[in-house]
């Protein structure tokens, strides 16, 4: 289907008036896909070691749990990338640290010591990751070896049940009305992730807005084509 075919007919400046995305425990949709992660975060303190990793792709509700688990704990929040700029000791400050989006750039040096800091005055650290610590590789032995000893807990790709729950919640966020016919099509057929359910939602409101038209199916069809092609735009 051509750009002009898709965009054929006036056009109007769409806003985007979605509500803030909830990352409160209520918010959190339950699936055989997300189960051991989230017994994990619900059974702080009771963890089997002080550090322990959230593992999954993009989009599978990490950033949601590693939430829900820093309300629990009071933990500080500290994005992967900015470890090397804080010491241990102010990153433990509140007994508790959410570490997000840590991976094979980690610092490797900032990274052992945190660890090592975490055992040593019994505070808590909970890393996300999209790949087990194992598999990251690092030029420090010691760093290694605490790698492989960290308990995971893994979320895998939405089931059809999941993604389906996820997109009636998503436009009801927005005031959409949609079609259980138009959910199930759209669940069958889409990218396995809840950040590409949210890209989705987010296109077909916006078209919607934008055209005046209904959200139907054949609309449906032509804005996934477009969110799964983009360059075809």
């Amino acid at each position: 289907m051509s750009s002009e075919a898709f965009r054929a007919g006036p056009r109007q400046m769409a806003l985007d008036l979605a509500l803030p995305e909830s990352l409160a425990r209520d918010d959190f949709l339950e699936a055989d896909c997300n189960a051991e992660a989230l017994a994990l975060v619900e059974a702080w303190p009771q963890w089997p070691a002080p550090v322990v990793a959230l593992v999954g792709p993009p989009g599978a509700g990490k950033s949601h749990l590693g939430s829900i688990w820093a309300d629990l704990s009071g933990a500080r929040r500290l994005a992967a990338r900015d470890l090397a700029g804080v010491q241990p000791s102010d990153a433990l400050a509140t007994g508790a640290l959410l570490l997000e989006d840590a991976g094979p750039r980690t610092s490797e040096v900032p990274l052992f010591h945190l660890i090592n800091a975490a055992k040593e005055e019994g505070a808590f650290v909970l890393m996300t990751a999209r790949e087990a610590p194992v598999s990251w590789g690092t030029s420090l032995r010691d760093l290694g070896s605490r790698l492989r000893a960290l308990p995971v807990a893994r979320l895998a790709e939405p089931e059809d049940g999941l993604l389906r729950a996820v997109l009636v919640k998503l436009f009801a966020d927005r005031q959409m009305l949609c079609d259980v016919e138009v959910v199930e099509y759209l669940a069958r057929r889409m990218e396995r992730s809840l950040d590409a359910a949210r890209r989705l939602v987010a296109a077909l409101d916006r078209e919607t807005l934008e055209t005046g038209r209904r959200l139907t199916r054949p609309l449906a069809a032509q804005v996934l084509e477009r969110v799964m092609q983009p360059t075809l735009i």
